[in-house]
């Protein structure tokens, strides 16, 4: 009866899952969306200038300027001599208010003059163009994103640079500007982009600020929609899959940024339809499990550190989908992998039910076939845990199933090792639960329990679990019925007339 089943998860952005589980996909899926919109990951990224940070909140909150302020501005920076790089500070400041940005873009020889100063000698003129272009991407309105075309040769030319500040700025610009439009991203695509962030990412790998930007950028790139008929061949090929994999450990001292922002990139890699085997031959399969397994630790040992959850989500998606698409045959035996997805389980439960759902798929895709970490389970004395898993909703518990299912598939040792650790008590409790899908899980495990073991028999009856079965027979809908009224005929037909009700 027991269906070994690992279960796929694809990019939020794709909705090609089957008819019967769109709905708890969707609840899935809002989840994850709303863990990363909390940090503004999926949104543009505005950086803040240093020299200015107390007064962001006053400017941002000033009047939109008149079309003749905004060209007294422009003639400023044009006449200027000594002044250029003031004026363009004062410039930017004005640019933060949507209403100016719209009013500067429809300005005589705005663009021209912004690209002008950004293709200039003087290195200060440069930064401050840029950090108006900075501003300008973050701008809300389409229309000023493509106003910001002519710039992008040379956004894309200064990632090889010197000035790390210059290319941060660029990075963050260019991330901003690839969700506005096809026509934004086919024109950066066209010109380079891919080529120049694998060399960027190549060239500033030990930059860690830097690494972050990149990750941010590709991030954008990759999720937008057509990503997988041209951008993700394009960043497969490029050579920057294996500084993506290298960049999941996260620093100590400058945190969790760059590895989270690069788990994300692989994910969206991952999750699409191209062929995963060059990410398993490149390490990634084995890069994830290792930090995933580090991190584990940290949180067994109460290191509950801030952004440590949204690390742990895009490499539990990544390790999921690969198995799925064959990283079965190369996953290393390793079942310290098995106690860092059960301490997941139990430790965000309560301030993130998703990823303790979303580690428990993650458990469900490593056990279904696999033997070893079946025995993993039992010989570290982790089936309890998940036991305690099982009187919660939202599929948690459900999931739970799908995980005992797979032990108790591989035979009567395993179904031994289960009822020992107190298995058959609670599915005495998963058996009068409200949900069809949790009903139906534990009747097939049930089943397989049952027919390991005559004295799994003499225990459910002690339990008076035949009752519940007969009342399943009842109650319950068609296809719970039918499996109940399956296991009474064949291990207890002298309990109820099974023949007449099930036919």
């Amino acid at each position: 009866m027991w269906r070994l089943k690992s279960i796929r998860h694809k990019a939020s952005r794709s909705a090609k899952d089957l008819d019967e589980f769109k709905q708890k996909k969707r609840e899935f899926e809002k989840a994850l969306r709303q863990a990363r919109r909390d940090r503004q990951l999926i949104s543009k990224r505005l950086l803040q200038n240093e020299d200015d940070e107390e007064e962001v909140s006053m400017e941002t909150s000033s009047a939109p300027l008149s079309l003749e302020q905004v060209r007294e501005m422009i003639r400023g920076v044009q006449c200027g001599v000594e002044e250029k790089a003031a004026h363009l500070a004062s410039l930017r400041k004005a640019l933060r208010n949507p209403d100016t940005q719209l009013t500067f873009i429809k300005s005589e020889n705005s663009m021209h003059m912004l690209v002008g100063q950004l293709s200039g000698h003087n290195a200060q003129c440069q930064l401050e163009a840029a950090r108006c272009l900075h501003e300008l991407s973050h701008s809300p309105h389409p229309s000023v994103g493509q106003a910001c075309l002519p710039a992008g040769p040379y956004l894309l030319t200064y990632l090889s640079g010197q000035s790390t500040k210059l290319m941060e700025l660029c990075l963050y610009t260019l991330g901003n500007l690839c969700p506005d439009s096809a026509l934004v991203r086919e024109k950066l695509l066209a010109q380079g982009m891919v080529s120049a962030l694998t060399n960027c990412f190549q060239n500033q790998r030990y930059n860690l600020a830097v690494v972050e930007a990149v990750g941010f950028t590709l991030s954008q790139l990759l999720q937008a929609k057509d990503a997988t008929e041209q951008i993700i061949p394009a960043v497969m090929a490029s050579g920057i899959i294996p500084h993506l994999i290298s960049a999941l450990t996260p620093d100590a001292e400058f945190g969790f940024g760059p590895a989270f922002e690069c788990a994300w990139c692989l994910h969206y890699l991952v999750s699409s339809n191209v062929d995963n085997s060059m990410l398993l031959s490149e390490g990634a399969l084995s890069q994830c499990t290792a930090v995933l397994i580090k991190l584990g630790g940290a949180v067994a040992q109460g290191n509950l550190l801030d952004g440590m959850e949204l690390l742990i989500w895009p490499l539990l998606r990544c390790l999921g989908n690969l198995l799925v698409s064959g990283g079965c045959d190369v996953m290393p035996e390793d079942t310290r992998l098995l106690a860092a997805l059960c301490v997941f389980s139990q430790a965000y439960l309560h301030p993130h039910p998703a990823l303790c759902r979303e580690s428990l798929w993650t458990l469900n895709n490593l056990t279904a076939g696999s033997s070893v970490f079946c025995s993993g389970l039992l010989l570290l004395k982790l089936v309890p845990v998940l036991i305690q898993l099982l009187s919660f909703s939202k599929g948690i518990n459900s999931m739970v199933l799908r995980v005992v299912g797979n032990i108790a598939h591989h035979g009567t040792h395993y179904c031994v090792g289960l009822t020992e650790a107190g298995l058959l008590t609670a599915l005495c409790a998963t058996l009068k639960m409200a949900e069809p899908e949790v009903v139906t899980l534990s009747l097939e495990v049930l089943y397989m329990l049952l027919y390991s073991s005559p004295q799994v028999h003499e225990e459910f009856t002690r339990m008076n679990g035949v009752p519940l079965l007969e009342a399943i027979q009842y109650n319950s809908e068609v296809e719970q019925r039918v499996r109940a009224a399956y296991i009474l005929h064949h291990h207890f037909p002298s309990f109820s007339e099974v023949e007449s009700l099930s036919s």
